[in-house]
C-alpha cells in the first residue's frame, strides 16, 4: 500500500480490527519512510453482485457511489451521517445476503427507497423523483398521492 504523503511503497500495518459485522477490515499503517500514519480499509468484493444499468452495462458494486446517491438525498434534511452510513450498509447486506451474480439498478434503487421512506419521507421524494425519472407533473403528484395514503394508513 502506497503512503498517501510520500507514495513510498514500504508501509505497514500496525492494527487491524473487523467492522461492519466482520464484512470490512480497518487497517491503520505507518510508512517506513516518513513515518505518516494512514487507515485504510478493506472489504470483499465477492460479496456483490455485479450491477446491471438500464442502459443493460454492467458495473461492480460501489458502495461509495451509493453514498453519495443517498447523501444527495438526504441533503438539508436531519439525518446525521451515521443515519445514511448504516441505510447505506443495511442496503450492501441486503442485496450481499440475495448471494445473486448480477442484480438491475432497479431493484438496488427500490432497496433504497424503502429505507429511506422509513427515515425521512422528503429525501425518499427527492431520491425518487432522480431515480424513477418523472416524466411530467402529473407522475410526481401520483408518488406523493401514494406517499401520503400510505401515512394515513
Amino acid at each position: 500500500m502506497k503512503c498517501p504523503v510520500c507514495a513510498e511503497q514500504d508501509t505497514r500495518v500496525i492494527d487491524s480490527r473487523t467492522i461492519k459485522d466482520g464484512f470490512e477490515i480497518r487497517r491503520r499503517r505507518s510508512c517506513d519512510a516518513c513515518s505518516h500514519r494512514f487507515t485504510t480499509y478493506e472489504r470483499s468484493e465477492g460479496a456483490f453482485p455485479m450491477v446491471v444499468k438500464k442502459d443493460g452495462r454492467r458495473e461492480q458494486w460501489d458502495t461509495d457511489k451509493l453514498l453519495l446517491g443517498v447523501s444527495k438525498a438526504c441533503d438539508k434534511r436531519p439525518i446525521s451521517v451515521k443515519q445514511i452510513k448504516q441505510l447505506v450498509d443495511d442496503v450492501g447486506k441486503d442485496i450481499g445476503s440475495l448471494t445473486l451474480e448480477e442484480i438491475p439498478a432497479e431493484e438496488i434503487g427500490e432497496y433504497v427507497m424503502k429505507r429511506l421512506r422509513e427515515l425521512d419521507e422528503v429525501a425518499y421524494v427527492r431520491f425518487a423523483s432522480v431515480y424513477r425519472s418523472f416524466k411530467d407533473i402529473d407522475e410526481f403528484m401520483e408518488e406523493l398521492s401514494s406517499l401520503v395514503k400510505k401515512r394515513g394508513s
